[in-house]
């Protein structure tokens, strides 16, 4: 019985062998790899415009945050001319 079963696994072995070596031509295996390479060109293109969009990114984030800070600016003067003119009101109120 021990041989029966190491022969029919040797079959089976062989025979799933013989199939997969059989299973992909050259030309598979060209169209493989073409398709691999258009799949590489791909993410590298994909990554060099993600790159391009971090940069616009930062660039934007540069601006909006001068933007801020002049804004926080004019908030400044604003409040100390106002102050300014309050005491200027009561000066003259006092007269």
């Amino acid at each position: 019985m021990n041989k029966k079963i190491k022969y029919v696994f040797t079959v089976t072995t062989l025979s799933a062998l013989v199939a997969l070596s059989g299973c992909a031509t050259t030309g598979q295996l060209e169209e493989v790899k073409s398709q691999l390479n258009a799949v590489q060109q791909d993410a590298n293109s994909a990554k060099s415009e993600a790159a391009a969009a971090r940069a616009t990114a930062n660039e934007a984030k540069d601006i909006a945050n001068r933007a801020l800070n002049t804004a926080n600016d004019a908030n400044s003067r604003a409040a100390q001319t106002d102050e300014k003119i309050d005491r200027m009101f009561k000066r003259s109120m006092y007269k």
